[in-house]
């Protein structure tokens, strides 16, 4: 092709060359076996001039190709560079990636619990830890030129996403940032943030797969394409996607009713043909099992395979499914070699633990080549299986949707049963990010030619809704910051409150809320031409309808103020009867999901005592544990009583009644109906309305009819129009108050904290009190509640399994609330000082409520959970793996996992006790020695 070119042309290639060669993107280059893609290139081109960047790219695309050179620019200016990661698992796999690159001289690790090589040129470390960093003005930030954030579209993430934005704020200028991120929708509003905070920022954006996905349906023993061209693969081809009308038509049959009334008029042999013609057909359509899909897809050479379930009860079961169906998809060689490398993974695990930890059972399903993959399991064998499956040696693995934050684990096939998943609060539909993220796992790099998804047919499925969800790339990023309590004392520490609050005002969230207020006002201004147009429908010739219109409105809201009166008597009427309730009585419940017999266990009065609701005290009145007539014990809510309850009859609660044993609240509710079952609930009298004696109700009405409007023919009419303009005043009044409320919001949270903390004496004005510099060092959820807890001295003379009880309560939260039993918890000095954590809790949201500082918004403390403090106590006290996992009924990695959170804080609260004339600060550090044992101390590198 040279030959071709002139002598000009061949010396201007040459200096090309030369000039790419001359950078330092060239040997970089050199060090893979592949070619970089363009987006990548970009990128590269862009750190090397001495910019930040913004990479948006789907999963599996090869974003970190772009951090790993800025690793190799870091050490070639002899700079330092921080690589951070959400999650300590995915910091782990890049220690390991990065030290066998470069040495592990050169790679340094650092997570909550663990340090390898800290002052190494280059460090991975979590997020948290960088931004703690950032605040302690640590010696190790020195010499830092380059910080990558992967995964930062974590900044959503409702409970984590401020430390993201902490760290992009204050990191120095001198910092060169390079931020990676999934395909999001907004990325160029991102950058211009970023642009705005950090400097000159690029701004790359790849929307195509590295390898290309197809899309399918599994029904029944046919496996459907989703959409119908063969072109198109995944988005990248030419032309419109069409749903498979194959799928379509299935849709269709399945949703026609098995049964029509006008059956009754048609012969019986009719029917019965139409219902053999039906079943006929149906019997195309089911949602294969779980062992049935894998035999399918390692039929059609599908495997290795992630299905993605989202319960972890449910992957165990499907791993259980598998081995009865009798499922192999190992030969004798990669058994053998499975077996080795687990042995060798799992030699420091003590062999009295391996039973307990279901290890026997775990290896034979590996063996086949089969495990599940979630939260609930042991980081080791988690670690174990990643490790397997990327060698191919592990070729079907039931997940949970954590393994697709970052975690790399690529595979042929993506599988997801249901499009529905539990989000913490309610059964809900799975957004297109997240539909977007699980199916980036399919189709490996420079390995298959396409990635596969499939979803399994459930009954009632719309492939038109699956396809949009398949067709949607991209969603946006929402801030999630809100200040804290913690960084309100470090920011005025270091820049005063003055600068602070300016600082604040740059985050994303506030970038966002100002942008947002443009389309605001020119709703407002539409929304002031239309109220003119309404103002002259109103319009009425015989007087003031706007005034008649007022009037009416006065009317109607007194009476619906006083039926809300009406209502608030009769709630305490009702609370007042539910506070005379004793255990024994028997009542009948009037309305709500456990309507009917009831009786008594427990009053549930809010009197400073247990009562099974994560912590010491009820806030909404009483609460009763009721066993119903149906055999179920449950607390009951204020709302189940609209109306005073009376006692209907007396029993007696036997000693030995279990309300965890099926058994015995079968028993006790069958001798409930037995002795109350033919009793007559009195029937609640309604009392006369109130508004029938009310004067200003009496007064209103005597000046509507007297009103000259009351007499017009079009009084209706009119009255129409006034309540379109009333509806759109009111909606224009909301409107101006969310563009006053939108300006400014995270700094008038600010000011609320700086007062709420004023008021304790942490702060005065730009100064930091010694209470301001304890709280500086607690990072958390609960850092306010930890400080006034040291301050008030509650965990002195506690030993150090107590103080471990007493620490979990501020970093443990249960996965679902269990309102039937209360948690329980040591006794003695552990028990008084838990509740009077709970009591010092209670004082710091009556302090929030009247500063104005709302939960619901993400800022504030939440209650204490009590849930880990009896499996803290006993691990700290030396208690057998079997014997804690037992009491707790917990799975071994939620275990694990909590019991590292207690030691990061029990870290924290060693460095921030007092050093003189307290027990703390000692008995802390005896905790983490006593907690770092067993499967806790031998889960890995972090």
């Amino acid at each position: 092709m040279t030959e071709d070119l002139s002598p000009a042309e061949r010396y201007a290639a040459a200096r090309i060359r030369a000039a790419e060669e001359a950078t330092a993107l060239a040997p970089f280059r050199a060090m893979y076996e592949f070619e970089l893609d363009p987006f990548q290139i970009e990128a590269c081109q862009s750190l090397e001039a001495g910019k930040g960047v913004l990479v948006a790219a789907p999963t599996g695309s090869g974003k970190t190709i772009v951090g790993e050179f800025a690793v190799h620019l870091a050490l070639q200016q002899g700079r330092k560079c921080f690589y951070t990661t959400p999650i300590k698992a995915l910091s782990n796999q890049k220690y390991t990636d990065l030290a066998k690159r470069y040495g592990p001289e050169k790679v340094g690790l650092l997570t909550g619990d663990n340090s390898v090589n800290s002052e190494a040129p280059v460090v991975v470390m979590t997020t948290e830890v960088l931004r703690n960093m950032l605040y302690a003005g640590s010696q190790s930030l020195l010499g830092l030129g380059y910080v990558v954030m992967d995964e930062v579209h974590y900044l959503s993430d409702r409970f984590r996403g401020a430390v993201w934005e902490e760290v992009i704020i204050h990191l120095p200028e001198s910092v060169t940032l390079v931020s990676l991120s999934a395909t999001v929708s907004n990325a160029e509003e991102f950058g211009d943030w970023l642009d705005t905070v950090r400097g000159d920022t690029d701004v790359i954006v790849s929307e195509e797969r590295p390898v290309p996905l197809w899309q399918h349906v599994m029904a029944g023993r046919r496996m459907y394409d989703l959409f119908e061209e063969e072109t198109d693969h995944g988005g990248r081809g030419p032309g419109r996607r069409e749903v498979n009308p194959e799928l379509a038509r299935l849709a269709r049959m399945e949703n026609q009713r098995t049964y029509n009334p006008k059956d009754r008029r048609r012969g019986k042999m009719v029917r019965e043909a139409d219902r053999e013609r039906e079943r006929r057909q149906r019997t195309r359509i089911w949602t294969p099992g779980r062992p049935e899909v894998i035999e399918r897809l390692d039929a059609e050479g599908l495997l290795p395979a992630i299905t993605f379930i989202f319960s972890r009860a449910a992957c165990e079961a499907a791993v259980q499914q598998c081995m009865y169906a009798g499922l192999r998809l190992n030969n004798d060689e990669a058994r053998a070699r499975v077996r080795e490398i687990v042995e060798e993974r799992t030699s420091a695990i003590p062999s009295e633990d391996l039973h307990v930890l279901g290890y026997y059972e775990w290896l034979e399903g590996l063996e086949r080549g089969i495990a599940a993959h979630h939260a609930g399991m042991l980081p080791t064998f988690k670690e174990v299986v990643e490790e397997l499956f990327v060698r191919g040696l592990v070729k079907a693995v039931f997940a949970t949707e954590t393994l697709a934050l970052g975690i790399n684990m690529p595979a042929r096939s993506v599988v997801l049963e249901k499009l529905v998943k539990w989000n913490g609060e309610q059964h809900a539909d799975i957004t297109p990010g997240e539909y977007t993220q699980l199916t980036g796992r399919a189709g490996r790099r420079g390995i298959d030619v396409e990635g596969h998804a499939v979803v399994l047919w459930q009954r009632g499925m719309d492939p038109v809704g699956l396809a949009g969800l398949a067709g949607t790339r991209t969603y946006p990023l929402r801030s999630s910051f809100k200040p804290s309590y913690n960084m309100a004392v470090n920011l005025v520490q270091q820049f005063g409150r003055h600068r602070s609050r300016e600082l604040l005002e740059t985050s994303f969230a506030q970038f966002q809320a100002d942008k947002s207020v443009v389309g605001i006002s020119r709703q407002v201004q539409k929304n002031e031409e239309g109220l003119e147009g309404y103002r002259e429908g109103m319009t009425c010739h015989l007087g003031d309808f706007e005034e008649y219109a007022r009037l009416r409105r006065d009317l109607k809201d007194r009476e619906t103020e006083l039926a809300k009166q009406g209502a608030a008597q009769r709630r305490a009427a009702a609370a007042t009867s539910l506070e005379k309730l004793k255990p024994g009585d028997v009542i009948h419940v009037p309305t709500g999901k456990f309507a009917g017999l009831a009786l008594v266990l427990d009053p549930g009065i809010p009197a400073g005592r247990s009562n099974g609701h994560r912590g010491f005290e009820h806030h909404d009145g009483p609460r009763p544990l009721v066993l119903t007539a149906e055999r179920q014990v449950k607390r009951l809510a204020s709302m189940d009583f609209p109306v005073p309850v009376e006692p209907l009859e007396r029993m007696r609660i036997p000693k030995s009644f279990n309300p965890r044993s099926p058994q015995s609240r079968r028993d006790l509710a069958s001798a409930l109906r037995t002795k109350a079952g033919h009793i007559e609930p009195e029937r609640h009298r309604r009392q006369r309305a109130a508004a029938a004696d009310d004067r200003e109700i009496a007064r209103l009405r005597t000046e509507l009819r007297a009103h000259p409007c009351h007499g017009c023919d079009e009084r209706e009419d009119h009255a129409r129009w006034a309540e379109r303009y009333h509806r759109l005043q009111r909606d224009t009044r909301q409107l101006e108050r969310r563009i006053e409320g939108r300006t400014n919001t995270i700094a008038r949270t600010f000011d609320r904290i700086v007062a709420l903390l004023t008021e304790l004496d942490y702060l005065r004005a730009d100064e930091v009190t010694e209470h301001g510099k304890r709280l500086a060092r607690l990072y958390g959820e609960l850092d306010l509640l930890a400080s006034e807890c040291l301050r008030d001295g509650v965990w002195e003379g506690l030993s150090p399994a107590e103080l471990a009880a007493c620490v979990s309560a501020l970093v443990y939260e249960a996965r679902q609330s269990d309102d039937a039993v209360a948690p329980k918890v040591p006794t003695g000095k552990a028990k008084a000082a838990l509740g009077e954590m709970v009591h010092i809790w209670g004082r710091l949201d009556a302090l929030e409520e009247e500063f104005k500082i709302n939960q619901a918004e993400g800022v504030g403390q939440r209650e204490p959970d009590l849930g880990f403090a009896w499996a803290a106590h006993q691990w700290a006290s030396d208690r057998t793996l079997d014997e804690v996992l037992r009491e707790a009924e917990m799975p071994a990695g939620d275990f694990v996992r909590w019991t590292k959170q207690v030691i990061d804080v029990l870290g924290q609260i060693a460095a921030a006790a007092p050093r003189e004339g307290s027990t703390v600060a000692k008995n802390a550090r005896r905790a983490v020695d006593a907690l770092l044992r067993g499967v806790v101390a031998y889960s890995s590198v972090g």
